[in-house]
């Protein structure tokens, strides 16, 4: 990995935040429902990308075309999987939501197969594939934990494979179209607090019972989590290419399950731990020779508007 020690420190900035946001969701739960955790996050990711767009001299999207195509990607990519985390962690462990969120790259290329957008996966991507849901069915294996394999659990499944809808949808529709991708994000964000707000009157409607540590919990989720890593994940594509950024996704369930173990207490049984890396390892398997048949030229990074959680 090229860069030296400030492109190290930048990714490892970049993973804790990504990272660290399953433990942010877990906190704001404790005074907030899912919905409002929701469109928290969103209004202020959104309140921080605007300022920051206003900042560069950018100014939002004006044609409608973009604007229906961004409206697509916020649901997908932001308000959909948001709100699924959300309703997930109110009983799955923070740690063990980041591990499923890794798998997005796996639905990735079901989808990508289902769609015929990418060819039948050669034998290595193949096994990765298989590994990466053994690791899933592995953390979800029956243990005497009632309601382990649950309707929470699945949401955070249902989250990733979001997440793949989503990118796939951006990259064929957003990427590359010479808006600046500050702009794109802003904008984005914009339509994903519309999407929550929308879903308000689904549980969001009660009363919070906000305390100091929920309202420290969703700031950072807003405007750290949200806002502040795309402007980070474009620094690193642009400066070192895509397949350096995608490193920071192999990173970001072993930075959830340790924050989880260290401030919230979560358990880190012997059958998480080997999920998560049988998980990891189909993973990198997907990836295999992708990241770099795929990274785009340095002066045109890709749009990479869903923090991945």
């Amino acid at each position: 990995m090229g860069g030296g020690p400030w492109a190290l420190l930048r990714l490892g900035v970049l993973a804790l935040l990504w990272g660290s946001t399953f433990l942010w969701i877990k906190v704001a739960l404790e005074g907030l429902s899912p919905a409002q955790v929701t469109v928290a996050r969103c209004a202020l990711g959104a309140a921080a990308l605007l300022v920051a767009c206003r900042w560069a001299g950018h100014r939002l999207p004006r044609d409608r075309a973009t604007w229906g195509r961004l409206v697509v990607a916020a649901f997908f990519c932001n308000a959909l999987p948001f709100a699924l985390f959300s309703v997930g962690e109110r009983t799955v462990d923070s740690g063990v939501a980041g591990v499923l969120n890794a798998t997005t790259p796996l639905w990735s290329v079901l989808l990508g197969v289902a769609l015929g957008t990418e060819r039948a996966p050669r034998p290595v991507r193949l096994t990765g594939l298989l590994l990466g849901f053994a690791g899933v069915l592995t953390i979800f294996a029956p243990s005497g934990r009632a309601g382990l394999v649950s309707v929470d659990s699945l949401a955070i499944l249902g989250a990733a494979a979001s997440y793949a809808v989503g990118f796939a949808w951006m990259g064929r529709e957003l990427a590359g179209r010479g808006t600046p991708t500050i702009a794109l994000s802003a904008a984005q964000l914009v339509a994903a607090t519309g999407w929550s707000v929308l879903a308000l009157p689904a549980g969001g409607l009660v009363v919070p019972r906000p305390t100091p540590a929920t309202a420290v919990a969703v700031v950072v989720l807003g405007v750290l989590c949200t806002a502040i890593t795309f402007h980070l994940t474009f620094r690193v594509v642009a400066e070192e290419g895509a397949t350096n950024a995608a490193a920071v996704g192999y990173l970001l369930p072993v930075v959830s399950v340790a924050l989880g173990a260290v401030f919230l207490g979560e358990g880190l049984t012997p059958r998480t731990v080997v999920g998560m890396v049988v998980v990891l390892a189909g993973v990198a398997l997907t990836r295999r020779g992708a990241a770099a048949r795929d990274a785009p030229p340095a002066e045109n990074p890709p749009h990479p508007v869903a923090a991945r959680s």
